[in-house]
């Protein structure tokens, strides 16, 4: 079975929602809302490519998918629904622009026009700053786009304001952003 323009994916984990986290040994719920999309599953294992793909992406693949892709929701009468991306049997359709990153099993890739970015410490200054410093990072994953204009994975970039989507990936706290997004290299 496959869908003539969309992936056939599963849940990693066979879970829609990431709010278990283990400490000590012991589950905590860390979020028991379906509407809070930090809570929502954002990885996907591949059951079945588009028909006619030749890309690189393969069966068994890991997917970094928008987080609506699994979630739930309440119709007009409040009864909850799957999302419209829900097939059958805990399988979901997603679209090309529904993805961001592909695991071949080595290591993470990006997918079209996106790119991800590690946020660097606060640099010292005269100016209070939280954690982060604010609109640099460094490319951790670059893509296509970006490699054409010269443009390395490892370079320290600075961003347009409000183009941050916070992803978790491997324990780390990265950027997801559009090529466009890049300002410049520093």
């Amino acid at each position: 079975m496959q869908s003539p323009f969309s992936f056939i994916v599963k849940a990693y984990n066979e879970r829609r929602y990431d709010n278990i986290k283990e400490i000590g040994g012991v589950d905590f719920i860390t979020s028991v809302s379906k509407e809070d999309h930090t809570a929502s599953n954002r990885f996907a294992t591949v059951v079945e490519t588009p028909l006619k793909y030749t890309g690189p992406i393969k069966k068994g693949d890991l997917l970094l998918v928008h987080h609506n892709v699994f979630k739930y929701y309440n119709d007009m009468k409040g009864r909850e629904k799957s999302g419209k991306s829900y097939f059958r049997d805990n399988m979901f359709f997603v679209e090309m622009d529904q993805f961001f990153m592909h695991h071949d099993g080595t290591r993470w890739n990006s997918h079209d026009k996106y790119c991800f970015i590690k946020p660097v410490p606060a640099k010292d200054s005269v100016i209070y700053k939280r954690g982060e410093e604010p609109l640099v990072g460094i490319l951790k994953y670059g893509n296509k786009q970006l490699e054409e204009l010269g443009v390395q994975e490892g370079a320290e970039i600075s961003f347009e304001p409000e183009s941050e989507y916070t992803f978790y990936v491997d324990g780390e706290k990265l950027y997801r952003m559009f090529t466009n997004n890049i300002m410049m290299v520093l």
